[in-house]
């Protein structure tokens, strides 16, 4: 997921005092491709600058695509290197677009009786303080609508950005190094999926040291009232599995009409991405790529 840029990510690769042990960056599509700027253009740019940083360690860069071909506007980008095993770990990442339009609303700043809303008063109207209620909340808000922040308990981290703009409204979520076996898979997702209400989502759960602990996090999700329209399971270096699934809100499911509108006007031309393919994760291919490739990376596995 996207939560820091590569510019920046490089940045604090330089002023690690240790050895660099892997890397992993990973993100879901653009809504608007053309308003990114380097290296963020393609992701053919990306991997080219992390190979140049880290395709030195033992594993060398392995990027993938992966989705299904017919869903050209759902699919999920990895990069990931490593000098070794990675220690057990569980990361949970979700997309979600569409979302609710009264859900949405809580994310825009409002001013009545001389009080204007905060960013503590959305982290708790929106049930984002339920979701691991443990958790020790840092949230921020913006003007005049939009939503962040960064929580932590014990050595588990999440993260939350969201876009509540009509057209483009989205929002993103983020867990790891969570115990795996005390937190159910199904009952996290729902939690987020109440707060945002999204008219599409998906999940992608990497998981490092074996599906032996990772419980029902190594499992396929069954999401109530959406239906599951793509699961892909990746392997990845040093015994690593990425499992991908995305879904759409089935017929039972009263989405609201859209998100409040948006204030800003500048990106309404912009078109849904389209990457071209990472062949077999390796930084030589990059060149041979064609963009009018649109098929699932090789190693990939499409379930039904």
């Amino acid at each position: 997921m996207l939560l820091l840029t590569i510019p920046r990510i490089l940045e604090l690769a330089e002023e690690l005092c240790m050895p660099l042990a892997a890397v992993k960056y990973s993100r879901g599509m653009f809504i608007f491709p053309g308003a990114q700027p380097a290296p963020h253009r393609s992701f053919s740019e990306e991997v080219d600058v992390l190979n140049r940083y880290f395709g030195h360690l033992k594993s060398g860069g392995n990027a993938y695509v992966i989705g299904d071909p017919a869903k050209p506007g759902q699919k999920w980008h990895i990069y990931y290197a490593t000098e070794q095993p990675e220690q057990p770990m569980v990361t949970l990442e979700m997309c979600m677009t569409g979302l609710d339009k009264k859900k949405a609303s809580v994310f825009f700043k409002t001013q009545a009786d001389g009080h204007v809303s905060c960013a503590k008063e959305m982290t708790k109207l929106s049930g984002i303080s339920d979701i691991i209620p443990e958790m020790e909340v840092c949230d921020f808000d913006f003007e005049p609508c939009g939503y962040s922040m960064n929580a932590i308990n014990g050595s588990a981290v999440s993260t939350i950005h969201v876009t509540p703009e009509d057209g483009f409204s989205y929002a993103s979520y983020e867990v790891m190094g969570m115990d795996a076996s005390a937190l159910a898979y199904g009952d996290i997702v729902k939690r987020v999926l109440r707060c945002f209400g999204p008219s599409e989502f998906s999940v992608a759960v990497t998981i490092f040291g074996g599906r032996g602990h990772a419980a029902t996090w190594g499992k396929k999700l069954e999401a109530e009232a959406y239906d599951c329209n793509n699961v892909v399971e990746q392997e990845l270096p040093c015994g690593g599995v990425l499992i991908y699934q995305s879904f759409a809100a089935n017929e039972e499911v009263a989405v609201s009409a859209g998100s409040p509108r948006s204030v800003f006007h500048c990106f309404e031309a912009e078109s849904v991405q389209s990457h071209p393919l990472v062949k077999e994760g390796k930084l030589a291919n990059l060149l041979a790529w064609r963009a009018e490739e649109d098929s699932l990376e090789e190693g990939a596995v499409l379930c039904e």
